[in-house]
């Protein structure tokens, strides 16, 4: 048996709280949250804050906080694994079929108690018609005795005692009216005739004989010759009469219920339904307990419902989560709604939206994937920065979270035909179907195999058919056809994507969507600008490539390169700790031999360490793209 509960918001919306309505009735309430703390204090149930007992007359409240980005599904689920706030009680299964003990399964319980109903209505159906036809004969004889009273009063007061007047009574033939007239409608009413509402064993010389007269049997005579005076009055009379009609009627109607299965199964039913309304202590259709074919199947996940979410991941690794009903689609122009809050130094590097019931792959520098379900990762206000990412796997000393790729829409259910592309900063690249990743691991698995020095720097979800573009940091780029890359095993190492000379290395991969998008590249003495990506034309992979930007004194090597739009906005960072947002469209698109533009000012001794897209707005994008209206953002 399992507790009733429901979750509701606290603290302005930033925690959760599980409320208990009502708990099991074996289970004491005060031993369950004594077992509650306990379990809290050493730290064998995560994520509880604190336990408030609010319950009064008016009914069961207990208040379990919860911490700050917890999942209350699954906070729930632990308390049921290891609290009495989920309960199983032994049954005892065993059953007399046909006079021998048999162990049944829930549905065959059922059906025999089921039987045994039906038995125990036939058999008490069976018994109130042999009483109400012994009545209804005595009734007869009564009935008889009134319509022919003055002959019945001469022949008792002639007779010496009383055996000579039952013997006189019952060795004469009476009429009856009422009589006739009743056993008449019964005989067309039944298809057993008149003979269906004599008592068993009555023989055939005593009752309503052939010629409508009357024989009283010695039950009979024995019952008039006991009849007292006061049985005479006209209202006493009427009463004989009326009790007369009432058997006959309870007899036909008993008649009914033996002749016809279907008024027994009504008759069960109905009663089953008046013990429920005399002891049933919730309302009608309600049940206290529910019937589960094995609660120890129910995992976790069983219990999350499905929902959209927003995820955010901030540059330094914190993520979190936050329902997507949050945001409502704004008119053409709003100011849009903050999807979290970061530090000076930190802001939202990868936004989207999920369903609670999708896989998040996390590919490390040294080549492992992970995990996680978006239910996993925890919810948090506006307000909140949420977890470390580093917290939530068993990573290796010095290990990083490089690339977050979410499985959703299409590629949600493993497809073969779609593909994991990777490229590593000795200009590697590998391509490794997306179901070879189907098999989560709680302690990751090797994506792709690195030689010693060797680190991932990209992923990327791809369905075969598009152009992966490799950056080099002296200024050189690759554009190929990801079909020149044969699909390899999660073990192999790759092939080569990019022709290296000593010293360089790969800072970026790639992979375009369209050709309206434009490349934006960065070097580490603050220059750089954005070129159409038409620019860059196709060739084979494994070739040094050609320029993207001219490297010089001037300029240095290049640290980054991005797909990028004119409306999207980046931020540039510096090896200080400075940290600059610029629009896109403030910098001039050039051509690829160019040298570039002033991106940042840089102090004496700084370099530019990298850049980064804004993605901040995209949750009201797909929001306002639900909505019909592309324009429209979040509030």
């Amino acid at each position: 048996m399992r507790a009733k509960v429901h979750f509701e918001d606290i603290d302005r919306g930033q925690r959760q709280a599980i409320i208990v309505d009502e708990i099991p009735y074996q289970v004491n309430k005060k031993t369950l949250l004594e077992r509650i703390a306990e379990l809290v204090h050493e730290k064998k149930l995560e994520g509880i804050s604190h336990i408030q007992d609010e319950s009064d007359k008016s009914g069961m409240r207990v208040v379990i906080e919860l911490k700050r980005g917890e999942v209350p599904e699954v906070v729930l689920n632990n308390l049921y694994k290891q609290t009495q706030l989920q309960d199983t009680f032994g049954i005892n299964m065993v059953a007399l079929v046909d006079g021998q003990p048999k162990l049944c399964n829930l549905k065959q319980l059922l059906e025999i108690f089921l039987e045994h109903r039906r038995e125990v209505v036939t058999r008490r159906t069976v018994y109130e018609l042999r009483k109400a036809r012994e009545r209804g004969h005595v009734l007869e004889g009564l009935a008889v005795a009134l319509a022919n009273i003055d002959e019945f009063i001469r022949i008792i007061k002639e007779s010496p005692t009383p055996p000579v007047a039952k013997m006189a009574l019952m060795q004469q033939s009476w009429d009856s009216s009422l009589v006739r007239e009743m056993l008449s409608r019964a005989e067309g009413e039944n298809p057993g005739g008149a003979a269906a509402y004599r008592p068993e064993g009555l023989p055939m010389n005593f009752g309503m004989q052939a010629d409508g007269l009357y024989r009283l049997s010695e039950d009979q005579a024995g019952e008039i010759l006991q009849m007292r005076l006061q049985r005479l009055t006209g209202l006493e009379q009427d009463k004989i009469i009326g009790e007369y009609r009432e058997v006959m009627a309870q007899i036909a109607d008993l008649l009914d219920i033996l002749a016809k299965p279907a008024r027994v199964t009504t008759i069960i039913s109905e009663e089953l339904i008046a013990l429920r309304q005399e002891f049933g202590q919730t309302k009608i259709g309600a049940r206290r307990s529910v019937v589960e074919h094995n609660v120890q199947e129910l995992g976790t996940e069983d219990l999350i419902t499905p929902t959209d979410m927003v995820v955010t991941l901030s540059h330094t690794g914190y993520i979190k989560s936050q329902p997507l009903a949050e945001y409502r689609a704004q008119r053409r122009g709003g100011r849009g709604k903050q999807a979290t809050a970061t530090k000076e130094d930190d802001w939202v590097d990868q936004l989207f939206i999920a369903n609670t019931h999708d896989w998040i792959l996390c590919f490390s520098d040294l080549g492992r994937v992970y995990w996680l379900k978006v239910w996993e990762v925890p919810q948090g206000g506006r307000a909140s920065r949420g977890k470390p990412i580093v917290n939530m796997f068993p990573l290796q000393p010095g290990e990083k979270v490089t690339v977050v790729l979410p499985l959703t829409g299409e590629f949600r259910s493993f497809p073969e035909d779609h593909y994991v592309f990777m490229a590593t900063k000795m200009g590697t690249v590998k391509k490794t179907p997306l179901n070879d990743f189907s098999n989560p691991r709680k302690a990751g698995i090797i994506a792709v195999g690195l030689d010693e020095g060797d680190f991932l720097i990209g992923a990327a979800l791809t369905d075969g058919k598009h152009d992966v573009m490799l950056f080099s940091d002296s200024g050189k780029a690759v554009r190929f056809d990801e079909d020149d890359v044969r699909p390899m095993g999660r073990s192999a190492r790759g092939v080569r994507g990019m022709m290296l000379e000593d010293g360089q290395s790969l800072i970026a991969m790639l992979v375009a969507e369209d050709e309206t998008q434009s490349v934006l590249t960065a070097t580490e003495n603050g220059f750089g600008k954005r070129t159409s990506i038409v620019e860059y034309t196709r060739h084979g992979r494994g070739t040094k490539g050609m320029i993207a930007i001219q490297q010089s004194e001037r300029n240095g090597k290049v640290v980054a390169a991005t797909l990028v739009r004119p409306e999207d906005e980046i931020m540039l960072i510096t090896d200080k700790g400075v940290l600059v947002r610029t629009r896109v469209a403030e910098i001039r698109e050039l051509g690829r031999a160019t040298q570039g533009v002033t991106l940042i000012a840089l102090d004496d001794g700084a370099k530019l360490s990298g850049l980064q897209r804004i993605v901040e707005n995209d949750a009201g994008a797909a929001d306002g793209d639900a909505n019909g209206s592309t324009e429209d953002t979040a509030e």
